[in-house]
This record gives structure tokens, C-alpha cells and sequence, in this order.
């Protein structure tokens, strides 16, 4: 069968592994994660926040544990199934493109971590867009309240080009790493996907937020699991972004 063009890469990545996805080792620290969310971006009882590129919902649904008002948006309606099952109260789930999403000052707190959304629009995705990233950036701004948050993960730029000797393939004109690798469903089954991730300076970083109306509170290093506050390295995975709405 012929791929759709009018699909999303990610959405074919998400279909083959289903709730395996749950599975790999990067899923596994989402309780610390949150912990130190929270500890960093103190939010009241009840706050509302959204989660773009949610997934599985590993992280709404932990904030629903909490007490929190969640509603999670992902382009893959395979993740979108299996986030909805199990919910807690008051946590929802849309399928949606990032790209394009129209809420207004609805939210406390806006996420995009851990590969949610932000960053993993290039390669094919990203069509003629030179910068599909700053929409979805964008959008999250407009989202969240003038008193709220964006928080959002980003893969460092400075760690793909330190390994561009080992094979890595990476477009350097976009920061777009593309990488084939194995991935592998509920069953077992074995499948090469391509994944397209675009990568990131802490300056360039600050300059996009700057662009649609967020002040940087912080930038730190970041590897799954591990949120603490750390200064941002060449050889660290991602940067976290904490942002205020200007």
C-alpha cells in the first residue's frame, strides 16, 4: 500500500508500536519528570494545562493523579486510543496537528516534552515550511494564560554535530537529524522507521521564544527521567525551556 502524503511520519512510527511504545526505557522516569515539573513550575490545585504531541499520555495521566485538569492533543489517533483508556478524572485527549492548533489563553501550563510536537516536524513533514517549529511554539504561546507557563524539551544541536563522524546523518542548513532505526510493536514485530527530529542551540532556542512572545525563565540540560536543573552541555540529549508569555 502506498504511503498517504497527507500523513504525518510519526503517525505510521505510532501505529506499528501501538502500546509498546510504553515499554522503551526513555518512558520509564515519568514520575521524576513530573516531580520536578512541579518543584520548578508551582501550579495551584485544579490548574488546567495541555499537553501538545501527548502521546500515550504517560505524562497526563500522571498529572491527573494529582489533581490536575489535563487535556492532551497528539496527530496520532493510534496514541490518542491508548491515552483515552485508563484516564483519570478530568483528563481528556484530541487527536490534532500541533501545527495547527487555535486555542486561546485557555491554560495554566503548556507542555511539549520528550519529543511530544516541537521538534518533530522536518524532514518530510515539514514540506516547503522552513520553520514548522516556531507554529507549533507559536500556538502553545497563544494557548497558555498571560500568568501561565510553556515548558518545552528540544534536542541539542551541539550533541548531533559532536557525533556527525559516527554515521549520523544531519542536515545542518535545517538542524535536522535523520536517523533509521528499529522499532518494534506489542508483538514483537520488528520494523525500520525513519525518524526526523530537529535539533537546537539554547540561543536560537531564545530567539524563537522571543519571536512569539515568551520570555526564557530557564534553559537547562535535560536526559529522560532527569529534569533536575543543570547546565546546558554539549553533550546532553535535550534542553528544557521554561517560558513565561510575555
Amino acid at each position: 500500500m502506498a504511503e498517504d502524503p497527507q500523513r504525518h511520519w510519526f503517525e505510521e512510527l505510532a501505529d506499528h508500536m501501538g502500546s509498546a511504545y510504553l515499554r522503551y526505557s526513555f518512558t520509564m522516569g515519568t514520575e521524576k519528570e513530573i516531580d520536578e515539573l512541579l518543584r520548578r513550575v508551582p501550579l495551584a490545585p485544579g490548574a488546567r494545562i495541555l499537553d501538545v504531541g501527548c502521546g500515550p499520555g504517560r505524562h497526563a495521566h500522571e498529572l491527573g493523579r494529582r489533581g490536575f485538569d489535563v487535556h492532551g492533543v497528539d496527530i496520532s489517533e493510534a496514541f490518542v486510543d491508548i491515552a483515552r483508556t485508563g484516564a483519570p478524572d478530568g483528563v481528556t485527549f484530541e487527536v490534532m496537528d500541533a501545527r495547527s492548533m487555535s486555542f486561546a489563553g485557555e491554560f495554566d501550563l503548556v507542555l511539549s516534552v520528550c519529543q511530544g510536537a516541537f521538534g518533530m516536524s522536518g524532514g518530510p513533514a515539514a514540506g516547503t515550511t522552513l520553520d514548522p517549529d516556531r507554529e507549533i511554539l507559536e500556538g502553545m504561546a497563544w494557548a497558555v494564560k498571560r500568568s501561565g507557563r510553556v515548558v518545552f524539551t528540544a534536542f541539542n544541536a551541539y550533541l548531533q554535530v559532536a557525533n556527525m563522524a559516527d554515521g549520523n546523518d544531519f542536515d545542518a542548513e535545517r538542524g535536522v537529524h535523520r536517523e533509521t532505526t528499529e522499532v518494534r510493536n506489542s508483538a514483537g514485530a520488528a520494523k525500520m522507521v525513519d525518524l526526523w527530529t530537529t535539533c537546537f542551540t539554547p540561543r536560537e532556542l531564545r530567539l524563537m521564544c522571543e519571536t512569539v512572545g515568551l520570555t526564557v525563565e530557564s534553559m537547562t540540560a535535560a536526559t529522560p527521567g532527569d529534569w533536575s536543573e543543570r547546565r546546558p552541555t554539549a553533550e546532553d540529549v535535550e534542553h528544557l525551556v521554561i517560558a513565561a508569555r510575555a
